[in-house]
C-alpha cells in the first residue's frame, strides 16, 4: 500500500487550472521529485501536500490517513524552504530547536534532540553562531536540522539548493541523499534541475503545464520517455530528436534521415522492430540520447543493434572525461558523445555508430511515443 497518494487533485486560481487530474503514490521511505520548468505547478503540488494551499478537489492521504482540509500542524510534516527562513536573532541552535519549544518539549530532549541532529549535519561547532555568520551550505544544514528534529512522517523540501554555487550544490545533494539512506523517512523534493531529479529520486514525477507527463523510476523517466517533452527535459545532454521516415527493408524497416544539404541520406536498420512496422511509409520523431551515438570503438558491443553512418563533424567539443561531436541530422543539430581520446576533428565526416537497442520514436502530431 502507498504512503503517500495523490489522486485526482485539482488545484485552481479562479479560472486558471494549476494543478490538473495529478495522480502519483509513494512507498513509505520513497524519495519522490517533482521535476518540471518553471510555471509547471511542481511548487504549487508541494503546497497543497503541506496545507500551504487548499485543493480545489481531490485527495491527498499520508499513511493512509486522508490530509485534505487539514491545518499543516495536523499532517505531520516537516518543510525545507528555498530561502532557509532561518531567524536571524537566533543562534543555530536556538533555531533548531525553536519548534520543539514551542510545543512545550523540555530543555533535556531539546538539547539532546540538537545534539543527535547537529551530530548527523555536522554543524555541532557552528551552534552558537547566527545566521548572518553562515555560508550558504550551512544555513542550508540548519535549515534541514531544524526539519528533523520534529521526525515527521514526510519530509518536504523546496528547491533547497538553488541558491547554492554549483559546486556546493553537488556536495549538498549528496548530503541529502546520505541523509535519506540513513533515516529512510519519506521525501517529496521540488527541482526544476533534472540532474538533482535523476541523482536523488526513487521516483519522479515530470510535470508540464500542470499535466503529469510520466511517473515511474529514474530509469524509466530516462530509457522510456513517454513522450518528446520528457525526453527532450531529462537529460544532459538532452536527447537527440531527429525528423526521419520509416521505410521497409527487407522483412523489417529502416529509420531515413535526410542530410543538412541534401547529399545521401543516413539509412539505419531497426532490429526487433515491433510496433514500428506499422509505421512503414510514415514521418516519426526519432529519439536517441547522445552516449548512445558514439565512436566505433567507444560503443556498447553487448546489446546488438550496431548501425555506422558517415556523419559530417561540425564541432568538437572535449569535455575531460568525454568528448562531444556536433553534427547535423534532418536539419536538427545532433551531439554524440565519445571517448574521450576519440580521435575526431571538425570539418570531416567521420563514421559513427548508432546503438538502435536504445531508439526511441515519437509521433511528429501528438509528440507522444509510438515504439
Amino acid at each position: 500500500m502507498a504512503f503517500l497518494e495523490i489522486r485526482n487533485l485539482m488545484k485552481s486560481f479562479g479560472n486558471v487550472d494549476v494543478l490538473k487530474g495529478i495522480n502519483i503514490e509513494i512507498e513509505e521511505g520513497g524519495f519522490l521529485v517533482l521535476v518540471g520548468p518553471s510555471g509547471c505547478g511542481k511548487s504549487t503540488l508541494l503546497n497543497t501536500i503541506a496545507g500551504l494551499e487548499a485543493i480545489t478537489s481531490g485527495d491527498i492521504s499520508i499513511g493512509g490517513r486522508s490530509v485534505a482540509g487539514l491545518h499543516p500542524s495536523k499532517r505531520d510534516i516537516a518543510m525545507v524552504f528555498q530561502s532557509y527562513a532561518l531567524y536571524p536573532n537566533m543562534t543555530v541552535a536556538q533555531n533548531i530547536g525553536f519548534g520543539m519549544e514551542i510545543r512545550g518539549i523540555g530543555q533535556t530532549d531539546r538539547d539532546k534532540a540538537i545534539a543527535d541532529v547537529s551530530e548527523l549535519l555536522q554543524i555541532g561547532h557552528l551552534l552558537d553562531r547566527k545566521p548572518s555568520q553562515l555560508s550558504g551550505g550551512q544555513r542550508q544544514r540548519v535549515a534541514m536540522g531544524r526539519a528533523l528534529v520534529r521526525e515527521p512522517q514526510v519530509f518536504l523540501f523546496d528547491e533547497p539548493l538553488s541558491n547554492l554555487d554549483a559546486k556546493l550544490r553537488v556536495d549538498m545533494r549528496t548530503e541529502i541523499k546520505r541523509l535519506h539512506q540513513r533515516m529512510g523517512t519519506t521525501i517529496v523534493y521540488v527541482t526544476h534541475d533534472q540532474i538533482e531529479a535523476m541523482t536523488l529520486a526513487t521516483k519522479i514525477a515530470v510535470l508540464k503545464d500542470g499535466i503529469l507527463q510520466q511517473f515511474g523510476s529514474p530509469a524509466e523517466i530516462y530509457n522510456d520517455p513517454a513522450n518528446m517533452f520528457v525526453a527532450d527535459f531529462m537529460g544532459s545532454p538532452s536527447m537527440n530528436l531527429i525528423p526521419a521516415r520509416i521505410e521497409t527493408e527487407g522483412n523489417g524497416v529502416a529509420v531515413v534521415i535526410s542530410k543538412r544539404g541534401g547529399g545521401e541520406a543516413v539509412r539505419l536498420p531497426v532490429e526487433n522492430a515491433n510496433g514500428l512496422t506499422a509505421h512503414a511509409g510514415a514521418d516519426v520523431i526519432f529519439g536517441i540520447r547522445p552516449e548512445a551515438l558514439t565512436d566505433p570503438d567507444g560503443a556498447d558491443r553487448t546489446g546488438g543493434g550496431l548501425v555506422n553512418a558517415v556523419c559530417p563533424i561540425e564541432v568538437v567539443e572535449p569535455a575531460g572525461s568525454d568528448t562531444f561531436a556536433v553534427t547535423h541530422l534532418g536539419d536538427i543539430e545532433v551531439t554524440a558523445r565519445l571517448r574521450a581520446d576519440a580521435a575526431i576533428e571538425p570539418g570531416r565526416e567521420e563514421t559513427l555508430t548508432f546503438n538502435m537497442t536504445k531508439a526511441v520514436f515519437f509521433d511528429p502530431k501528438t509528440e507522444s511515443r509510438i515504439a
